[in-house]
């Protein structure tokens, strides 16, 4: 990767930061554990975003209908977390 994909991956993740911190608290609480977790454990490459956009785009539009987070994701976040992973292991 060169200097311009080095940039404009950073300008990438600082407009995809922005929007998580325009979340409600209770979705933004919920995003950065999901987030901390994929990071952690589960199969992602912070370069790519994937699954993470997803999950900002769905609790975007599941605040904008007024629910709270744990309505849209069940009460088990791990479980939800899980679950997100297992599907990415199942997309390689």
């Amino acid at each position: 990767m060169g200097i311009r994909g080095i940039i404009e991956g950073k300008r990438q993740w600082r407009a995809h930061v922005a929007r998580v911190r325009a979340l409600p608290p209770d979705y933004r609480i919920v995003y950065e554990e999901i987030e901390k977790y994929l990071f952690r454990v589960g199969p992602i490459d912070p370069r790519d975003g994937q699954p993470l956009s997803g999950v900002l785009d769905f609790f975007e539009e599941s605040a904008a209908t007024g629910k709270g987070v744990l309505e849209v994701i069940g009460h088990d976040v791990a479980k939800f977390c899980d679950e997100l992973a297992g599907s990415r292991t199942a997309e390689h």
